[in-house]
């Protein structure tokens, strides 16, 4: 950018803390050709000022010295006019403080070290600021939406055709999108075409109704927007985002078709109760499962496996190998609401049969307690807590179970004429190869062993997302659901598909960086082959050449800038965020000579949890170290070793990296951003070890987005920690 101007806001503090004039010297002497000072710049009078020197000067990008990034965005949009953003409210004069002894708030003119006072220090932050904002707006480039050769198609792909595939297929037709179905059975309707009746999917939740997918399927062909394939499996998906090219083997015939994106929901399998003879399964023929169970309601036939007798009482175990590291380690979710329907079922057709349900926890998610109430005024329905100790072989083909540990605060013995086992669900994805997608970092969705074979996605921020852009898990391949669970997820699904498309069509980011132009381009000239962009992607958007270079797959890309930071080529840039940008930046900053106990630490924070906290410290007027300089990163992925080389020879006497919290329980927005960098540390320590310094002066600092007095208490303990080795020796160079 040639002609760059500087807007500095006077308001909320800033310039009654900092000199004005100062900042619009050091904004000049970086290049900017025009630079102005104005009170409430995000006022409908500061933007119309912003507008007209825009126009009159024919600037073409701007930076805007007021609040943080994070507020007023819509306000500070001037149409193509780039744009840039120093935060002097949060980053500056909201969060640096002179503190007393008793923590009471200084004047900014108490003595910070010999013969410099804070609002000193506060100001070399605010110009280094400037100094960046600038540097940043010199190097960068305006982001080209990117197009894919080939015509984008806009049908959605749902494999399964269950009550959430018919569901996802539906609400993509009404949304006027073409989809199809491709459904691995003979006949459409999944499970729950097998169940007697199941409970509302909507008010009161207390009766029964008659399984929904029959309507379902009934509304499927008579739309002509939705192609159905029954007897049908995908043989491979290949492409990505907009331009999936999918082949589909339907008896035997071999079809080829392209779309848009594409909606998992295969659904579950039974858990295998074999697993649990210890409950009499396989042992005691009158032992059987909730799906076995249904069955029987399903024929009309309550009878007895070992003898055909009519039932006339019935004892359900609750979370039959689940629950339980052993077996299945999670709920099922929808177990406790099968167990008090199939009880509904017994007593419907013999009012003079029991059933007995035996639980640990009775859980009905959600307002189906209304179903579970209903059932607890029957009483012919008998619910205890407890622990089943023993299943045997009773009297006259009757199953004994003694039950310890009830609300009874006694051991009960009871004989009954079938046991059902609550078993739960498991993905089908689990047990077989679904989309034999043609990646290179595998055929199925990833999967991480917290979800048990379920598709890992960040539950916390965005739960419909798969790591594989533009597939989309819905019911209860996605995680264990009722079938009104299962319906909603479908239509977020249909959504989120519809999402997608539009996204490839506009050219910008899928998700989650859904405002993000830019995307990565590679100078394969200086390419090594080392694999290492292709290898950390998180996404899959990378695939391999025979000679093992990379072929990127833009539409399947997040723009999370893991590849970027991976290559120690550095032959991967953004238009808008390259390792050219990032250095001029920390060259822009001002550095002061050793020996003045001046100390300068970088940090490069990432956008997505670390960001936000900081600006949350500022609000609460938390005080963070005057001696940091924070520069925001897309993901702490995206952090190259060439950042900390530049800003240690720079003369940086610290450099702390904060990120989202990995493993199990992660945080991260690119799922291993933050888990990759901290592999990376190995990279930086050989680094540091060229330059000669210690490891300790790059520290990795990882936290929740509300973490917030953590964060200021390691920002401070890091300080200390870099004074203790005292001022970088490239300082001053």
């Amino acid at each position: 950018m040639e002609k760059i101007g500087v807007f500095i806001c006077t308001s909320c503090d800033i310039g009654k803390r900092l000199d004005i004039e100062q900042l619009e010297s050091v904004a000049k002497e970086q290049g900017a050709i025009s630079v102005y000072s104005k009170e409430f710049l995000c006022s409908s009078e500061g933007k119309e000022f912003i507008n007209s020197k825009i126009a009159e000067e024919g600037l073409d990008a701007v930076s805007i010295c007021a609040c943080s990034s994070r507020v007023n965005y819509d306000v500070f949009n001037f149409g193509k006019v780039v744009v840039d953003r120093v935060s002097l409210r949060e980053g500056v004069v909201w969060s640096r403080f002179p503190i007393g002894e008793g923590g009471e708030i200084l004047d900014d003119s108490t003595e910070y070290v010999s013969g410099v006072s804070f609002k000193d220090e506060l100001m070399a932050l605010a110009k280094d600021y400037i100094r960046m904002s600038v540097a940043k707006l010199q190097i960068y480039k305006i982001p080209v939406p990117f197009k894919p050769e080939e015509e984008i198609s806009k049908t959605v792909l749902v494999i399964g055709g269950g009550v959430a595939g018919l569901t996802a297929a539906l609400e993509v037709a009404k949304a006027g999108y073409p989809a199809i179905i491709v459904e691995k059975e003979k006949e459409l309707g999944g499970f729950v075409k097998k169940m007697k009746a199941h409970c509302e999917v909507k008010p009161p939740y207390k009766n029964l109704v008659s399984p929904v997918v029959e309507d379902l399927i009934s509304e499927v062909e008579k739309n002509k927007r939705i192609k159905v394939y029954t007897s049908a499996q995908i043989v491979k998906i290949s492409g990505g985002p907009g331009i999936f090219k999918v082949l589909i083997n339907q008896g035997g015939k071999e079809l080829e078709g392209k779309v848009g994106a594409i909606v998992l929901a295969v659904g579950f399998k039974p858990y295998d109760a074999s697993n649990l003879s210890d409950l009499g399964y396989g042992v005691i023929k009158n032992v059987v499962t909730n799906v076995e169970f249904e069955k029987m309601a399903k024929e009309g036939k309550f009878v007895r496996p070992s003898d055909g007798t009519p039932i006339k009482s019935v004892l359900f175990i609750q979370c039959a190998g689940q629950r339980d590291e052993s077996y299945l380690p999670y709920c099922s979710s929808f177990c406790c609401l099968a167990s008090l329907k199939q009880a509904k079922y017994l007593r419907e057709a013999d009012p003079e049969a029991k059933a007995y349900i035996i639980y640990e926890y009775m859980r009905t998610m959600g307002i189906y307690e209304n179903f579970y109430k209903s059932l607890q005024d029957d009483p012919g329905v008998f619910l205890t807590k407890g622990k089943v100790v023993s299943v045997s072989e009773g009297q006259e083909g009757k199953v004994r179970v003694e039950v310890d540990e009830t609300l009874l605060g006694e051991k009960i013995v009871l004989e009954v004429d079938v046991v059902v086992l609550a078993t739960g669900m498991v993905p089908v994805t689990a047990e077989e190869p679904v989309l034999n997608l043609e990646y290179r970092q595998g055929p199925a969705l990833p999967e991480l062993e917290l979800f048990y074979g379920y598709a890992d996605s960040n539950y916390i921020c965005f739960p419909y997302e798969s790591r594989r852009t533009g597939i989309y898990a819905a019911g209860a391949v996605h995680q264990p659901m009722t079938i009104g669970q299962a319906i909603e997820d479908a239509r977020g699904a249909a959504l989120k598909a519809i999402q997608c498309i539009t996204a490839v069509e506009a050219g910008h980011a899928v998700h989650p960086r859904t405002w993000d132009f830019a995307y990565p381009e590679f100078d394969l000239k200086m390419c090594t082959q080392c694999k290492r962009c292709t290898e950390e992607c998180p996404f899959g958007a990378l695939n391999e050449d025979e000679k093992a270079f990379p072929i990127p797959f833009t539409t399947r890309c997040r723009r999370c800038g893991t590849c970027f930071g991976a290559c120690p080529q550095r032959i991967i840039n953004f238009k808008d965020y390259s390792i050219d940008m990032v250095s001029n930046m920390v060259k822009a900053t001002e550095m002061p000579e050793q020996g003045y106990e001046l100390y300068r630490f970088m940090a490069f924070v990432c956008e997505n949890d670390a960001l936000p906290a900081l600006d949350m410290i500022a609000y609460q007027r938390k005080n963070l170290p005057v001696a940091f300089r924070i520069i925001p990163v897309r993901c702490l992925g995206a952090v190259n070793v060439a950042f900390v080389k530049d800003a240690m020879s720079k003369g940086y006497d610290g450099i702390l990296m904060i990120g989202c919290k990995y493993g199990e329980n992660y945080q991260c927005h690119f799922i291993k951003g933050s888990e990759i960098a901290n592999r990376r540390m190995e990279n930086v320590a050989e680094t540091l070890q060229q330059l000669a310094l210690e490891s300790e002066r790059v520290t990795m600092l990882i936290t929740a987005i509300d973490e917030i007095d953590h964060i200021v208490e390691k920002m401070k303990e890091f300080a200390e920690t870099i004074k203790g080795y005292g001022e970088n020796p490239f300082k001053g160079w």
